[in-house]
């Protein structure tokens, strides 16, 4: 029995040190060095303290900020640890409700908006947590925002095109723009 314990105990000891201590702490040292920033959080600091990350939305409610995606998150939105989609398809009446329930509350927010509504304005992400939102979300809500924080709209359009993001080497995904950024932006116009 000794001559297969000693030998097993040694290869779990062995494991356990390069898969438990030595493989994440080697990959922690190269993250660092080679995305420091997402290695660390992506935080968001202004003023000494840290009021975000650009990698997870945030909630906005009031409405002269920019509104994110909804969240599927729950039992609060934007919640890392409960990240998940509804998993709700296009025909499910919860899901019918859902967006119905959003495109009222867009609507009632800005009455006079008869634009299109983004469909990522009224459809949660697969994950719940995007950061970010199209252009055309932006561009949609920027009406609201320039008569709440009494602004011309010109200057709320001139944000949007200053912190929004083109398409991956110019095909992958959509041109977007980061709503905790796009706010932060906003509240030192004042």
């Amino acid at each position: 029995m000794s001559s297969t314990l000693r030998p097993a105990l040694t290869l779990f000891a062995g494991l356990t040190l390069i898969v438990g201590v030595i493989y994440p702490y080697a990959m922690t040292g190269i993250g660092k060095l080679a995305f420091n920033d997402q290695a660390e959080g992506s935080l968001v600091v202004r003023d000494g303290k840290t009021v975000g990350s650009s990698l997870i939305g945030q909630a906005f409610s009031s409405p002269g900020y920019f509104w994110g995606r909804p969240s599927a998150t729950g039992p609060m939105p934007n919640n890392a640890l409960a990240s998940s989609g509804s998993n709700f398809g296009p025909t499910n009446p919860a899901q019918t409700d859902a967006v119905k329930g959003r495109i009222d509350a867009l609507k009632a927010a800005d009455p006079g908006n008869t634009a299109k509504i983004p469909v990522d304005l009224v459809t949660a992400s697969a994950s719940g947590l995007d950061p970010d939102i199209s252009l055309a979300a932006a561009y949609y809500q920027a009406g609201r925002i320039a008569r709440e924080r009494k602004l011309e709209l010109k200057q709320v359009n001139t944000l949007i095109e200053q912190f929004g993001k083109q398409p991956v080497f110019g095909v992958l995904g959509e041109a977007r723009v980061n709503v905790l950024e796009l706010n932060l932006a906003l509240d030192k116009k004042g």
